[in-house]
C-alpha cells in the first residue's frame, strides 16, 4: 500500500483519478460521466451522472454478500438494561419494511423526513429506510425545544415525522410528545403524517388520522426495494446553528458521501469489515450520522449504539464495559466525555477492571482536545489516540492520523495531518499565505473532497456567502490555528476565540493548554473579555477534579502563576474562577461565546443546543464575583 504522502499528494494532484478509483469500492446502479464537475466552479459536484442506493450499500450488498449473520448493529441501553443486536440481514429486513410504511404514507423520492428520535435502533432505521426509497431525512436531536424543531419544519417543510413518545436519561424521563406537538403547534409547515414509537417507560396517546404507530405499521407493511437515486441528490439534511438565529440546513449528497465515508473507515480508523466500531455520540448529530450509521455499514463493521453517558449509567467505567463486552476495536468519543470520566476516575481505576486487550485506537472529536486529556487517555489506555477535526459542514476529517495507511507521531494539541483532498492553507485577514507556525484564519483550497456540503438547503447565496465569499477559491472553515513545519495542522479555536491583548494576537487555546496541565483541573475554558485598557484580558473558568479537596481560591492562585510561566506575562492573564460545570451544547462543546457576553455584562441568547440552562447561572454569579474584584 503506498504511503500518506503518497495519497494525500495524489489526490491534490489528481483528484478525479484518485476519487475515482476509490468510487470503485462502492456499488453504483449507473456509473458516473463525470468524477469531478467543476462546470459551475466554485459549486463543484462530485460523480455527476451517477446512480446509486446508500441504503443498498450499507446493507443489501453486505447481506446478500456473505454477511448476512454478522451483526450490523449492537444496541446497548444501559438506561434500560437492554440489549439488541441486529445481523446485516435483519436490519436489511426491518430498513426495508419501515421503507414501505414510508412509501404506504405517500413519502417518495426527493420527500423530507424530519426524524426526532432518541438513541434507538429505530432512529437509524428511519434514517436508512428514507435513503432506501429517495426520500430525504433531516435528523434533529431527539428531546430538541419544540421552537428549534418547528423552525427545522419550515425550513425543511416535510411530508412526515417520525418520533418517540420519550427518551430516556439518567436523570428520568423526556417527554417528546410534548415537544414535538408544541412544534406541530407552532409549524407553518408542519406535516400531517407522524409515526410514533411507542417505549414502554413513558408511551403516549396518538391523534386519530394524523398518527401512526411504528409497531402496528411495521407489522402490516409491505417491504420496499432500494430505489437508485442520482450521486449529487441529497441524502439528508442536517440543521446546525446559524449566525442569523435561522438554523443551516447542510445538505450531503448521496455518491460522494458514500465514497469518502468508506475510504474514512479503512484509511483513517483502520476498520477492516467485521471488525466492531463505537462512536459514542448521537445520532442528532453529524457524528452519529457518519460513524454510528453510515460508515461502518459502508464498510460491513459492526456499528455499536449507545443509549447512555461516560459517566453515570452506572458510573465512569461504562466506557470500558462497553468495550469489553462487545469486542469494540476503535471508539470514537469527544475530549468533553473524556474529561469527564478523568474527574470522576483521576487514576483510571475502572479501567484496570476491564479486559480491553482487543481495543486499538481511541478517536476524539468535537473541539480541540487539551494535550493533558490526551496524554491521560494515552497512558491509561495504551493505545494511540488520535485527536482529529471536522466539522458538520465537512461531514468527515479534514485532518487525522490515518491510522489504516501509515500511522504518524504523535504531538498533543495537534490534529496531524491533512486528509486526502483537503489541501489547508493559512490565511491572514487579506487572504494572504501565512509560513510555519503563523496562526492565522484556517481554510481549505476548493474544491473540497467528496462527501462535503454542496450547499445549505434552500440557498445557495447563503452557502456562498457563508463559506466560500470571504476568500476567493477557499472554504472558509472559521477556525483559526496553523501549520507547523512538518505540515501538522493546529487548530486553537474559532477565530472569535482569538483575541488581541494590548496589541498581541493570542489564542484561548494556548492559555487552556496551561491551566489544563494544574493536576486539580479537570476541565477549563477561557474567553477574551472586554478591557478599556488592553481591549480584551483573557478570562478563565475551571473545574475541579473530584479528588481535589484544596482551598479553590489557592487553586486559581495556582493556574495564574502557570500560565504566567508556561504563556508568559503578555497573556496578561490575572482572572480565574472555579465553577462547579461548564456550560455545553449536548454534543460536549463548551460554550465559550455565550460565556464572553456573559462576562461582558451582556445578557447572551441561550442556544437551543445547550445541555442544561441553569449552568449559565452558576457562571454568571461567579464571573460577577471575579468582576468585583477585577485589577486592570
Amino acid at each position: 500500500m503506498a504511503g500518506y504522502r503518497e495519497l494525500y499528494e495524489r489526490s491534490l494532484r489528481d483528484p478525479e483519478g484518485f476519487w475515482g478509483e476509490e468510487a470503485e469500492a462502492i456499488t453504483w446502479h449507473r456509473r458516473w460521466d463525470r468524477v469531478l464537475d467543476d462546470s459551475e466552479a466554485p459549486f463543484y459536484r462530485w460523480f455527476t451522472g451517477g446512480q446509486l442506493n446508500t441504503a443498498y450499500n450499507c446493507l443489501d450488498r453486505h447481506a446478500d454478500g456473505g454477511r448476512g449473520e454478522q451483526p450490523a448493529l449492537i444496541h446497548d441501553s444501559p438506561v434500560t438494561g437492554t440489549q439488541t443486536t441486529y445481523t446485516y440481514a435483519q436490519l436489511r429486513d426491518a430498513v426495508a419494511r419501515f421503507a414501505g410504511v414510508l412509501r404506504g404514507l405517500g413519502v417518495g423520492h426527493g420527500d423530507r423526513v424530519i426524524v426526532y428520535m432518541p438513541m434507538i435502533p429505530e432512529a437509524a432505521i428511519a434514517m436508512l429506510a428514507c435513503a432506501r426509497i429517495g426520500a430525504v431525512h433531516s435528523v434533529v436531536f431527539g428531546g430538541f425545544a419544540g421552537a428549534q424543531l418547528a423552525k427545522r419544519i419550515d425550513d425543511a417543510e416535510p411530508k412526515a415525522l417520525v418520533t418517540a413518545s420519550c427518551g430516556i436519561e439518567p436523570g428520568g424521563v423526556v417527554d417528546y410528545k410534548h415537544l414535538y406537538e408544541h412544534a406541530l403547534s407552532e409549524a407553518a409547515h408542519a406535516p400531517t403524517t407522524v409515526v410514533v414509537k411507542q417505549r414502554e417507560r413513558q408511551p403516549c396517546e396518538l391523534v386519530n388520522g394524523r398518527d401512526h404507530d411504528w409497531d402496528s405499521a411495521m407489522a402490516h407493511a409491505a417491504p420496499a426495494d432500494p430505489v437508485p437515486v442520482a450521486a449529487t441528490d441529497p441524502l439528508y439534511i442536517l440543521y446546525t446553528s446559524g449566525t442569523t438565529g435561522w438554523p443551516k440546513g447542510v445538505v450531503r449528497d448521496n455518491g460522494g458521501h458514500a465514497v469518502a465515508l468508506h475510504w474514512t473507515m479503512k484509511g483513517l480508523y483502520g476498520i477492516d469489515p467485521g471488525e466492531v466500531f463505537w462512536t459514542a455520540s448521537d445520532v442528532g448529530w453529524v457524528v452519529g450520522h457518519s460513524y454510528i450509521v453510515y460508515g461502518p455499514l459502508l464498510r460491513g463493521a459492526t456499528t455499536v449504539m449507545f443509549e447512555g453517558k461516560p459517566v453515570g449509567t452506572p458510573d465512569a467505567g461504562a466506557f470500558w464495559r462497553v468495550i469489553e463486552e462487545h469486542g469494540v476495536a476503535a471508539l470514537f468519543t469527544a475530549p468533553t466525555a473524556f474529561r469527564a470520566i478523568r474527574q470522576r476516575d483521576p487514576e483510571g481505576r475502572e479501567i484496570a477492571k476491564h479486559d480491553l486487550r482487543g481495543f486499538r485506537t481511541l478517536f476524539l472529536a468535537g473541539e480541540r482536545c487539551d494535550p493533558d486529556t490526551f496524554v491521560w487517555a494515552q497512558n491509561r489506555l495504551n493505545v494511540p489516540v488520535v485527536d482529529h477535526w471536522w466539522q458538520t459542514e465537512t461531514g468527515w476529517a479534514i485532518a487525522g492520523n490515518p491510522m489504516g495507511i501509515e500511522p504518524m507521531p504523535v504531538k498533543p494539541g495537534s490534529a496531524c495531518k491533512p486528509m486526502p483532498g483537503w489541501d489547508v492553507r493559512v490565511l491572514d485577514e487579506g487572504g494572504a499565505e501565512l509560513g510555519a507556525n503563523e496562526v492565522g484564519a484556517i481554510a481549505c483550497k476548493l474544491p473540497l473532497p467528496p462527501g462535503t456540503l454542496p450547499s445549505i438547503w434552500g440557498s445557495r447565496d447563503r452557502f456562498y456567502n457563508e463559506y466560500l465569499s470571504t476568500f476567493p477559491g477557499f472554504y472558509r472553515t472559521g477556525d483559526a490555528g496553523m501549520l507547523d513545519s512538518d505540515g501538522d495542522v493546529w487548530v486553537m479555536g474559532r477565530l472569535d476565540d482569538v483575541i488581541n491583548v494590548a496589541g498581541h494576537r493570542l489564542s484561548t487555546g494556548a492559555i487552556e493548554e496551561a491551566l489544563a496541565n494544574h493536576p486539580d483541573v479537570a476541565e477549563c475554558a477561557v474567553m477574551g473579555v472586554h478591557d478599556d485598557l488592553k481591549g480584551q484580558v483573557p478570562v478563565g473558568l475551571v473545574v475541579l477534579t473530584a479528588s481535589c479537596d484544596r482551598d479553590s481560591d489557592a487553586v486559581a492562585k495556582e493556574c495564574v502563576q502557570q500560565v504566567r510561566e508556561e504563556v508568559g506575562p503578555v497573556a496578561a492573564f490575572k482572572h480565574v474562577a472555579v465553577v462547579p460545570r461548564l456550560p455545553k451544547t449536548r454534543s460536549g462543546k463548551i460554550l465559550r461565546g455565550t460565556m464572553r457576553k456573559l462576562a461582558d455584562g451582556e445578557e447572551p441568547t441561550v442556544p437551543p443546543t445547550i445541555d442544561d440552562p441553569a449552568i449559565l447561572d452558576e457562571v454568571r454569579h461567579a464571573l460577577a464575583d471575579l468582576r468585583k474584584h477585577w485589577d486592570v
